[in-house]
């Protein structure tokens, strides 16, 4: 039985598995992300969450998917210039995932496990976010409308644990 994000791996954007070991003792905040979408602007948020707590131990891992009505570009250094240039994103990115369904990931099918929705535990749209305390558990899920600003203080609590 799984516990903790730390037992599963993720393709980083630009190839390469990455262990999400290497943010053990992290606050982690995970997100489903994608570039076309109306919550697209959410980057904005998420990039100065990062900025203000990075040095404090929390990050931001950004998770493309295309699973909801094509809002991702096909070539994911397309999706990671879109970022950079425009919201400043320098947090971890990774490669392209389904994040629902038969072929969702095993680390999205851990954290809908886990923290289920308002609606069940199937992600229903972009940018839903998944905080994560130190000892790799996740603690809380947020709607995609949840504007990271409003997640401030639950990191903040998270940080002092």
């Amino acid at each position: 039985m799984t516990d903790t994000i730390y037992e599963f791996s993720a393709t980083k954007a630009l190839g390469g598995e990455q262990s999400l070991e290497d943010f053990n003792g992290q606050v982690v905040l995970i997100v489903n992300t994608a570039s076309k979408c109306g919550f697209t602007p959410q980057f904005e948020g998420l990039q100065k969450l990062y900025e203000e707590f990075k040095d404090d131990g929390f990050t931001v891992l950004g998770f493309p998917s295309d699973q909801f009505m094509n809002q991702e570009f096909g070539d994911i250094q397309e999706t990671l210039d879109f970022c950079k240039v425009n919201y400043g994103v320098s947090f971890p990115m990774f490669a392209k995932v389904d994040v629902k369904g038969p072929d969702a990931v095993p680390l999205f099918k851990f954290l809908t496990t886990e923290k289920k929705g308002l609606l069940g535990g199937e992600i229903k749209w972009n940018f839903t976010k998944f905080l994560v305390g130190r000892d790799g558990r996740p603690v809380e899920r947020y709607a995609p409308q949840t504007k990271p600003e409003k997640i401030r203080e639950d990191i903040r609590k998270q940080l002092k644990e």
